[in-house]
């Protein structure tokens, strides 16, 4: 089944996520960057179901390489510790809203709400080329998981070890950026129970009730470009995921063990300031 949606708060979360491509060492940047643009994505309501969204949407461009608040593609964060090798903070991502009117395996079950995951990132430089154009860093998020409504709730804990390679210039592509992303997920029980526990109250005959354990989540692995040309920005992201042998692989709300996501966004970008920062630690 097909959806379409417009949610862009969280959607300019979540693209902020999946476009994810940190920048090796360059030449000084401006402090800010403004704009706005457009983006599109193709993704599973949620991971392990069948049933995909298909998004088009407005999206902000906004880009800030403050001392001690940085918002970029890497989302919106605080640094907490830094040095050559290792750099710690505080960085946000997020997941969306499903409508269980609209997908088969909820039929009946409370809706999905968005989530907003806020927690600390550590990141450790394992590798830099000489001409700093190439570097592979390891990282290990750990976020706390708010479900947003009217009364927001937390609903658990996860954490994503994951090896990064960021390559500016790949294959003599000029001004081109490529991120890889790969590595496992581990969440808390709370936090699988959100997505996959079945209470008595939901079960039906061909949906039994069902109570999500913690532990090993499964895996990612993720593709993205960007480009910034004077005047705009284009990005896009391929995703590969899998919950197989996962610890809530025989939920029964998961359908597929394995999906694709993808995403694009060309931003226009209207104004810059004029005070130029070395973005050494981006």
């Amino acid at each position: 089944m097909k959806k379409n949606h417009v949610r862009t708060p969280t959607l300019a979360i979540f693209l902020a996520g999946a476009l994810a491509i940190p920048l090796c060492h360059g030449d000084p940047q401006p402090l800010y960057e403004l704009g706005i643009g457009a983006g599109g994505m193709s993704l599973p309501d949620y991971r392990g179901s069948d049933e995909r969204q298909n998004i088009a949407f407005p999206i902000p461009y906004f880009v800030y390489r403050g001392k001690f608040l940085k918002a970029d593609r890497d989302g919106v964060r605080t640094d907490l510790y830094s040095s050559d090798k290792v750099l710690v903070n505080l960085s946000v991502n997020g997941t969306l809203p499903v409508n269980s009117s609209t997908n088969k395996a909820r039929s009946g079950m409370l809706n999905l709400k968005p989530t907003l995951e806020l927690g600390p990132t550590a990141s450790v430089n394992l590798w830099e080329s000489s001409d700093r154009k190439s570097k592979i860093d390891f990282r290990l998020p750990l976020r706390m998981s708010i479900a947003i409504q009217s009364s927001p709730e937390q609903v658990g804990w996860l954490t994503a070890p994951s090896l990064n390679l960021d390559v500016i210039d790949p294959d003599g592509a000029n001004g081109w950026k490529l991120g890889i992303l790969a590595g496992p997920l581990f969440n808390t029980r709370r936090y699988n129970s959100y997505f996959y526990s079945v209470s008595p109250a939901e079960a039906t005959a061909v949906r039994p009730a069902y109570s999500a354990p913690g532990g090993y989540a499964g895996s990612q692995l993720t593709f993205a470009m960007s480009k910034r040309y004077p005047h705009y920005w284009v990005g896009g992201f391929l995703r590969y995921d899998t919950v197989a042998n996962a610890a809530f692989e025989s939920s029964p709300l998961v359908k597929k063990r394995n999906g694709v996501s993808a995403g694009f966004a060309v931003s226009w970008v209207f104004t810059e300031s004029s005070t130029l920062v070395d973005r050494k630690d981006d």
